[in-house]
């Protein structure tokens, strides 16, 4: 087990050099930051002492470690456009997109399994025919359609939900949370489904697939020739059974909405670090830039390092395998 541990966080850190090495070339090859910092009545004296400030003055790959030793302290440096401490901006940003990725998350994992086990079980019902095609729009329409038709919806025509903003916040700490207010639990609403329907609809059909083929298997009709309650069935020896492939792409995804949740967060104004990069593109704030890059990298490759992890630990046969190659 030692091994695959020490191989699979060797090639987590291998992945992070080379998006490192993607956000230090952003540095590099888009544009000039001292160009960008300093104003008109420049210098050269003035260009020649901030490049030496900067460390642009050393060798390529000095810049690349420094560039990596700096962000490994979470330090990115200022922002051309608010001139502020990048790291300072990403923490105040940072818990939006966190509690509408879990809030997402938890959706998508609650909806995904329970309705992909009902249709399962229930598959030639007309509840699960219903589900099944429902199941559809998910797949089928864009992220931001979802969102627009959910904001005319329940926001324009029933006037239920706020259709933009993050609504009231408490602050605790470094951490401002919407969950301790009523207008901020409501605002969560629209841009969470949204941004978690298309992951649903994954699990779910994941999900079903896997319970159909294990409720074929030899020790399901062993189990029922046993006299075992069907609820027992499907619940203690099939969907035990099922979860096991569906972990790892259920990480995936859920690292995905926390990638992914650049979209939403501009249909619906969501004041989190995907709104941040956006709008950095469009005032080509490279340290903004390179800062969300790094930080949805170690994001997504954490998120993949535990759950191959809790993979290995789950499924009994990776540790068979694993001491057969010893």
């Amino acid at each position: 087990m030692i091994a695959f541990i020490l191989r699979r966080v060797f090639q987590s850190v291998l992945v992070l050099l080379i998006v490192g090495l993607v956000a230090f070339a952003m540095f590099s090859f888009v544009g000039d930051p001292v160009e960008n910092m300093l104003g008109q009545e420049r210098t050269q004296a003035d260009v020649d002492r901030l490049r030496e400030q900067m460390g642009l003055d050393q060798p390529i790959v000095v810049q690349y470690w420094t560039f990596l030793g700096n962000a490994f302290q979470g330090k990115f440096g200022l922002s051309y456009r608010q001139g502020r401490e990048v790291s300072q901006i990403i923490a105040e940003r940072l818990p939006a997109t966190l509690e509408l990725a879990f809030v997402s998350g938890v959706f998508a994992m609650l909806f995904g399994i329970g309705f992909g086990v009902f249709t399962a079980i229930r598959r030639n019902g007309i509840g699960s025919n219903v589900i099944m095609t429902l199941s559809l729009v998910g797949v089928s329409l864009p992220t931001f359609l979802i969102g627009i038709l959910l904001i005319w919806v329940f926001s324009v025509e029933l006037d239920m939900l706020p259709s933009f903003g993050r609504g009231d916040t408490v602050d605790l700490g470094w951490w401002s949370t919407g969950f301790l207010t009523e207008s901020g639990l409501k605002a969560l609403i629209l841009p969470s489904i949204t941004l978690g329907l298309y992951q649903m609809t994954l699990i779910m059909r994941l999900v079903r697939s896997e319970m159909l083929e294990v409720l074929r298997q030899d020790y399901i009709r062993f189990a029922r020739a046993r006299g075992l309650r069907e609820k027992s069935v499907n619940f203690r020896h099939a969907l035990k059974n099922t979860l096991v492939p569906v972990i790892t792409v259920t990480g995936l995804q859920l690292g995905s909405i926390i990638a992914f949740a650049i979209i939403t967060e501009t249909v619906f104004q969501w004041p989190g670090v995907g709104l941040l990069f956006i709008n950095a593109i469009q005032f080509v704030d490279i340290p903004v830039m390179a800062a969300y890059l790094m930080l949805i990298s170690v994001m997504f490759v954490g998120i993949n390092l535990i759950v191959d992890l809790l993979y290995f630990a789950i499924d009994p046969r990776l540790r068979v395998d694993g001491t057969k190659g010893h």
